[in-house]
């Protein structure tokens, strides 16, 4: 599954699932250009691929990725596979307890990050009538999920984007995909388990006890596991793969405790 020559962007890259795609991509041939709102991450990301584009930028706000993006036409003049990685977990809680700004700040980033990245994406790729766009999307875009009402609802509109976008990119030549993780070992699930803790009232043991019971397989994934979904569906291997969200969850039953 080579990547040999190609151009991948990968927002938020520099650290959790974004980076491992990014290493994956590398590792199979790919140039790389990463944005990132963590600096000691970008810092950590540079070193050790100096050879890279990276960029300090918040998608949720549009001359930022402006300025990564006119980076990347100016270094290669465009690009062959972008995805749209950024996210963040946003707010824990009943809906009547979520505050408005913290409901918009879920959005921002999780949904207008991935439109504003696909704006983009959708010239260039439209123009080279070839490419990939991949969205991270989530399981939590396939199920309910009781306390977490925002990032449900922004997750659920980036599958909706990614199917739209199929369907007006595909005559182009352009294949779009959303990649549907389900509980990712890492920092930042470590983060929302404690949230959902608090909004719960229950322990983080039986929190993630929560997240394994609602799965077939009875297991957590990695990184690295996002990341090799993302490489098969970059390369030649998913070429007439288009506007599927792909689960990569050990099969989730529910999200609901």
């Amino acid at each position: 599954m080579s990547l040999e020559g190609a151009r991948a962007v990968v927002t938020a890259g520099a650290a959790g699932i974004g980076r491992a795609i990014a290493d994956t991509f590398a590792e199979a041939g790919s140039r790389i250009a990463v944005c990132d709102v963590d600096e000691a991450a970008l810092a950590a990301f540079r070193e050790s691929r100096p050879d890279a584009i990276a960029v300090a930028a918040d998608v949720s706000r549009e001359a930022h990725l402006g300025a990564f993006f006119e980076a990347i036409e100016a270094a290669w003049g465009g690009a062959d596979i972008v995805v749209a990685n950024a996210g963040i977990g946003g707010p824990a809680g009943p809906i009547e307890t979520i505050a408005l700004d913290d409901w918009k700040a879920c959005l921002a980033v999780n949904l207008d990050g991935a439109f504003l990245t696909c704006r983009w994406a959708a010239r260039i790729l439209k123009a080279q009538q070839s490419g990939l766009l991949l969205l991270t999307a989530s399981t939590a875009g396939l199920f309910g999920y009781p306390m977490r009402s925002p990032y449900a609802a922004a997750k659920w509109g980036v599958v909706g984007l990614m199917k739209t976008l199929a369907m007006e990119l595909g005559p182009h030549g352009v294949r779009v995909n959303a990649l549907c993780p389900g509980a990712v070992e890492g920092p930042r699930m470590d983060r929302v388990v404690a949230s959902e803790s608090q909004a719960h009232g229950v322990d983080e043991a039986a929190i993630r006890r929560r997240y394994v019971d609602g799965v077939s397989m009875k297991t957590w994934v990695t990184a690295e596991e996002i990341a090799d979904a993302a490489l098969f569906l970059a390369s030649p291997a998913g070429a007439k793969i288009s506007g599927q969200a792909l689960a990569i969850d050990g099969h989730t039953e529910t999200l609901a405790p």
